[in-house]
């Protein structure tokens, strides 16, 4: 007799196998979604950078906050115009759409006198020189709390 097919144990084996390769794949999709996120994180602090340089460039001042802060890409923080950050309607913007956390965090701005600034956020994996957690972005760089 001449029978054609697999065996039970063929199929266990292939069955085995697959699913050990979306384990692998599954793990490397959540490693690389968080470098991702911290590549897009930094972005967004360096172009906001920008944007204050162009401020500070016309206004001679930074936009100033309270001690706390604010969140910046929500609320009154959506928008950054020759008044400050507002919340709808920037006409002349430096930046028409402040970027917002592609997490679960915020960016924090905080400028109590004008001179300085400081934004905050928080990386998952790290990226570049930076390790994972708490970075802050100042008018002399970026780097880890």
């Amino acid at each position: 007799m001449n029978k054609k097919g697999f065996t039970l144990i063929e199929l266990l084996v292939v069955i085995a196998i697959i699913a050990l390769l979306s384990t692998l794949a599954v793990v490397a999709l959540g490693s690389a979604r968080k470098k991702a996120n911290d590549a897009k994180r930094l972005s967004d602090v360096k172009q906001m950078q920008t944007a204050l340089e162009l401020f500070y460039t016309d206004k001679n001042t930074y936009p100033t906050t309270t001690a706390s802060g604010i969140t910046l890409g929500a609320g009154s923080a959506a928008c950054l115009n020759g008044g400050g950050f507002a919340a709808t309607g920037c006409a002349n913007a430096y930046m028409g759409q402040v970027p917002e956390d592609p997490g679960s965090t915020d960016y924090t701005y905080t400028s109590t006198d004008g001179t300085s600034y400081t934004i905050t956020a928080t990386l998952e994996s790290g990226a570049g020189n930076l390790s994972a957690g708490g970075v802050e972005a100042s008018p002399s760089g970026i780097k880890n709390q």
